[in-house]
């Protein structure tokens, strides 16, 4: 296998890695009531460590399933916010098509993924207090941006070595005569 193949393979295999993960992150986020009640009962489960070693997640969780029941009962068109983060997730992966298909022509998908992952921490550090949200919660926010960024930049690097190898060779001057 030629390098530039290889290398456009490891580009695809990275970008399927963060499309999927992206796209599940996305469809999550449709049934939130019931994940959470899921999620409640797995906690409270009688095989779970959870309720002796990490209450605060217990207890956070049964708050957020509160507030999400009380919503879903008399509010529920605020729910439709999180539709529209989920719709956003998966436009935003269809988006990873272009760099899949010419992956130096869109590079500039890649690096705005980057850029977008980076955003993750101000937001969950500025957002999250004023939202209430616990700091280790947040932190667990921002981990979406760090992890998400590592494949990006493997295909940045890869896209880069890439262009490198295809960039066309400059014509040779000829040399000035000495007249």
């Amino acid at each position: 296998m030629s390098e530039r193949a290889a290398l456009l393979r490891g580009i695809r295999v990275w970008l399927a890695v963060f499309v999927v993960c992206l796209v599940l992150s996305g469809v999550t986020a449709f049934p939130l009531v019931t994940e959470l009640h899921w999620l409640e009962d797995l906690l409270e489960s009688s095989a779970s460590p959870a309720p002796e070693h990490m209450p605060a997640l217990v207890e956070w969780v049964a708050r957020v399933r509160e507030g999400l029941d009380a919503t879903d009962e008399q509010y529920p068109f605020v729910l439709y916010g999180t539709d529209w983060l989920a719709f956003a997730h998966l436009v935003i992966a269809v988006a990873f098509y272009g760099p899949y298909r010419d992956p130096v022509r869109n590079i500039w998908v890649v690096e705005f993924g980057m850029i977008a992952c980076a955003g993750i921490i101000p937001l969950a550090l500025i957002c999250g207090p004023i939202r209430g949200i616990p700091f280790w919660w947040s932190v667990i926010d921002m981990s979406f941006g760090v992890f998400g960024v590592i494949p990006l930049y493997a295909v940045r690097r890869r896209i880069k070595r890439l262009e490198a190898l295809t960039a066309p060779v400059p014509a040779r001057q000829p040399a000035p005569s000495a007249t």
